[in-house]
């Protein structure tokens, strides 16, 4: 049986300023990889030691070596040119204007040629925190699902994949190799980071889906099919943990999508072959608890009530109300306690300081043993 994690962890950290300002300096052509690297190195520990400090059950090197959670596909695989697609992205609430200026990830790529594995999304990740995590730790790797909406362009991408399916069932296969790793180097869990699925339950992004030619259903048909393909016939230890992150968008405390699970509760809980379901309910953007009643007995949901977006802390008794709230629609013993995301998903990070994030990853440690133990 897969471990239980009740503290949970989501992946990304703030970065300290040090790392920021070195990763500047290596895009610039001022500063070797060698040297970038043993700055990452180094911070990548105090990472491990604020974690640690904070109780956390498992531990993320921060996502210390990459720019943006999906790290740098180009590096990963042939088969892109530049390029975006015709689905509407939209940043929203506080910090809007800064995730629209900000630099990570602003270049996109379509797929215009067929796909083909060139090398690893997480390169050196596991193996430094297999030598230096002070107990089991979590790598985070993009979904297949990420690549359905944003990578998929009619007119450019059919003419090498007909169907958003056809060109899923590759980057499935592309992407499992890269779990496989992961856990053949020491993973305890592998986080499968999906916010492509908020396009299927957010009216306004339901509708320009819609508008560019590509039907909602059959995308979330085809993006479920790929993300269980990522993990068939994976061999793993029986404790290794496979879980997958429902997101709406997290960009300097900006937030992209907004709306109930409900659409897409009963398939997306039904089909996908997960350990666990991190869901983000931090604010009533997400909706209530209902759509956990479709969550198949046995999997787990790890519920993600505190915010990463604001310093702000909550309230332990409300907390502590809302996994009551959410004990009636999936048993308490297989509910489990995060943020609603990461603190950085984008290596600028959200607008909170180092002490609001540890007192932030201490709350869900606190939280967590007065429900759990």
């Amino acid at each position: 049986m897969a471990k239980q994690f009740r503290a949970d962890n989501i992946g990304s950290l703030l970065r300290p300023p040090e790392l920021l300002q070195a990763r500047a300096a290596y895009r610039e052509g001022k500063l070797p990889r060698e040297q970038l690297g043993d700055i990452e190195d180094r911070s990548i520990l105090k990472a491990l030691e604020l974690q640690e400090a904070a109780g956390v059950e498992v531990f993320t090197d921060g996502e210390y070596r990459r720019d943006i959670f999906t790290a740098d596909i180009t590096q990963s695989v042939d088969g892109l040119v530049p390029g975006r697609t015709t689905v509407s992205f939209e940043w929203r609430g506080a910090g809007s204007e800064l995730a629209k200026d900000s630099k990570e990830g602003n270049l996109q790529f379509i797929v215009g040629d067929k796909l083909h594995k060139k090398g690893r999304f997480t390169p050196g990740e596991a193996p430094f925190l297999k030598q230096h995590a002070p107990g089991p730790f979590k790598v985070c790797t993009p979904a297949a699902t990420q690549h359905a909406i944003s990578r998929y362009k009619p007119g450019v991408t059919d003419e090498f994949y007909p169907t958003i399916h056809d060109m899923l069932q590759d980057v499935a296969m592309i992407m499992r190799d890269e779990v496989q790793a992961l856990i053949d180097e020491g993973a305890s869990y592998v986080q499968l980071d999906a916010p492509s699925y908020s396009t299927f339950f957010d009216p306004k992004r339901r509708a320009s889906l819609t508008a560019s030619g590509i039907d909602p259903l059959g995308a979330l048909d085809a993006a479920i099919a790929a993300d269980n393909a990522m993990i068939q016939d994976i061999k793993r230890r029986p404790e290794v943990a496979i879980g997958i992150h429902f997101c709406r968008g997290n960009k300097r405390s900006a937030w992209g999508a907004e709306g109930s699970y409900e659409p897409i509760a009963e398939k997306a809980f039904s089909s996908l072959k997960m350990d666990r379901y991190l869901m983000e309910f931090d604010t009533e953007r997400a909706g209530g608890f209902e759509p956990l009643r479709f969550v198949p007995k046995g999997k787990t949901v790890v519920l993600g009530l505190i915010t990463t977006k604001e310093p702000r802390l909550e309230s332990e008794d409300e907390l502590l109300r809302r996994i009551e709230q959410a004990s009636k629609y999936v048993p308490t013993e297989n509910l489990a306690l995060s943020t609603q995301c990461g603190f950085a998903s984008a290596a600028s990070g959200n607008l909170l300081s180092w002490d609001d994030m540890r007192r932030k990853l201490e709350l869900v440690t606190k939280i967590a043993r007065r429900v759990w133990g």
